[in-house]
């Protein structure tokens, strides 16, 4: 791998990290276009995912400092019960990251990886047409339970092609909980875990097992944090004005293409 195709790499996982049409789909579907063969598909996934995370933590910085101002203050207040619901949330996809994590690393090297991302964007298609058709009653904040079922969407959408960010606003969205607020709950999930999957893969030696040289790799870094912090703002503003159908029709397309790349 070269360093424009790093920098390439990195731009799609920045944007399509925080548009509901899965990350992980597409820097597969940009790996097979450009003939980019990794030893560890997972580790030099999760650098860029790294990346991403960098970037929500500028954009969301004032959410999240306003969250953790609110931990040194005595007493149960909002912004304690905020961060019990995303613990919450983490608990499943930390169970089938612990028990999963080598049969999906094994998945993304299969040869019927397109096949996989195809039917998963399909899915994404479906779940994104249900809440956007869907007209349930907005609830005032997020609910404990609603923090549990949107972190099982989580889970599911480990899957290669299931975009997470899809899975978890269309399943929030779908339980009511209102536009603006279940869109940073969403990006705000995922940081514990990329992070501590980041930290992990580093400590096994999995960035040094990609076979990417440094400097290449350092290019996808940056390529993904700067176009994730624009992506990151964009999404949030289309998930305010309820235009995730488009979205739907994107990933019908874009998976109909990756299943028939399969056969072809």
């Amino acid at each position: 791998m070269d360093i424009l195709e790093s920098i390439i790499l990195g731009a799609v996982q920045g944007i399509t990290e925080f548009l509901p049409v899965s990350s992980s789909g597409h820097l597969q579907l940009a790996k097979e276009l450009l003939g980019v063969e990794l030893e560890e598909n997972l580790a030099f996934d999760v650098t860029l995912h790294a990346a991403t995370v960098l970037s929500t933590i500028v954009v969301l910085w004032g959410e999240i400092w306003s969250i953790l101002r609110g931990l040194f203050t005595r007493g149960m207040n909002d912004e304690k019960r905020y961060i019990v619901k995303l613990i919450i949330s983490m608990i499943p996809i930390g169970i089938v990251g612990f028990m999963f994590k080598d049969y999906i690393d094994a998945m993304l090297g299969s040869s019927y990886i397109m096949l996989i991302v195809g039917a998963m964007l399909l899915v994404t298609a479906l779940l994104l047409s249900f809440a956007y058709y869907a007209r349930p009653r907005e609830k005032s904040e997020i609910s404990y339970r609603d923090s549990f079922i949107i972190g099982v969407s989580q889970a599911v959408a480990a899957m290669p092609g299931l975009s997470r960010s899809g899975a978890t606003i269309a399943t929030g969205l779908l339980l009511g909980d209102q536009k603006g607020a279940v869109a940073t709950f969403s990006f705000l999930m995922v940081l514990a875990p990329i992070l501590g999957e980041t930290l992990l893969s580093t400590l096994d030696g999995g960035l040094t097992m990609t076979g990417v040289d440094f400097g290449v790799l350092v290019a996808g870094f940056v390529s993904a944090f700067v176009v994730g912090a624009l992506a990151c703002r964009y999404m949030i503003n289309i998930v305010k004005r309820g235009k995730l159908i488009w979205f739907a029709y994107y990933c019908v397309v874009v998976g109909i293409v990756a299943i028939v790349s399969y056969f072809i």
